[in-house]
């Protein structure tokens, strides 16, 4: 088991660094809206369909409307311009789903009562989680890619690794010191303590990652702490509502598809919070 795991991270790391450094912008957001058409395929379990063919077409229909998304604005892409008209309104919407997804959690499991086997309220949960991402994957990796094809790649790993290194943090404190419960009854493990070292771990990160790289941040030092700090905290929320989401739906993983890790959504939870949420307060805010 544990041989399969590793070797799945390999393939996983090699995958993501080929997509970053060798795919231009067009290709890179076919690759992006791949992995979102898969998390599709995974939300789609959440609701229970009776046929699972309806998973099939929900699926297909959303990954055509990305294709044809992306291939109607590829020449804004080859320029590093992602969605210019609408990006803000969408990400702007993820960052409210969020706001709503943590009430959610907090009243769970009463919260179910609201979505609990409604199909058509899962499906625009999973855009507002989704879509949103994919947005913000694409305008952090093509930053100032003009001028600069490589600083887009630092700030969008720079999230990933700040989310990676907080989850290694939080593990740690929780392991060391973890006695209060964040959210019993949906994700048992996770305490306060493991919050708290997370989020301190966040802060270290951001602090090291401004004084020793060449990164032009659009904001001051004070501010980019800040924002690195609560872009982990909202990644916490974005692993505790799937945790919830999969709970009610009685299943461990998501899928199956990453042997040894389960499915991309238990891979990106996290991410699919942290990465619309530091996008838009980074461009459009701050």
């Amino acid at each position: 088991m544990l041989k399969e795991r590793v070797l799945s991270a390999i393939v996983l790391i090699l995958i993501v660094f080929a997509a970053l450094f060798f795919f231009p912008p067009f290709y890179f957001a076919l690759a992006i809206a791949v992995v979102v058409s898969l998390g599709v395929w995974e939300w789609t379990q959440f609701p229970r369909f009776k046929l699972p063919i309806w998973r099939m077409v929900i699926t297909g229909i959303s990954g055509a409307l990305l294709f044809l998304w992306i291939y109607g604005e590829a020449d804004y892409l080859a320029v590093g311009k992602v969605f210019t008209d609408y990006a803000q309104p969408l990400l702007l919407s993820g960052v409210i789903w969020w706001m709503v997804a943590l009430l959610l959690v907090i009243a769970y499991p009463k919260s179910t009562i609201l979505w609990q086997n409604r199909a058509l309220l899962h499906l625009i949960f999973a855009g507002f989680t989704l879509v949103p991402f994919f947005i913000g994957v694409l305008m952090l990796r093509l930053d100032h890619y003009i001028s600069d094809p490589y600083q887009g790649i630092i700030l969008l790993l720079y999230v990933f690794v700040l989310v990676w290194a907080a989850d290694s943090g939080a593990y740690f404190a929780g392991r060391q010191w973890g006695k209060h419960k964040l959210a019993p009854k949906v994700s048992p493990g996770k305490t306060w303590e493991g919050v708290i070292g997370g989020l301190c771990t966040a802060a270290l990160f951001a602090w090291l990652f401004l004084a020793f790289t060449s990164i032009e941040a659009n904001i001051a030092l004070p501010r980019f702490i800040g924002l690195s700090v609560a872009t982990v905290g909202v990644s916490i929320l974005g692993d505790l509502t799937e945790s919830m989401f999969k709970r009610e739906a009685g299943v461990k993983d998501s899928s199956q598809l990453i042997p040894g890790h389960g499915g991309v959504l238990d891979r990106i939870d996290s991410l699919t919070a942290a990465v619309p949420f530091f996008t838009y307060f980074y461009f459009f805010v701050l």
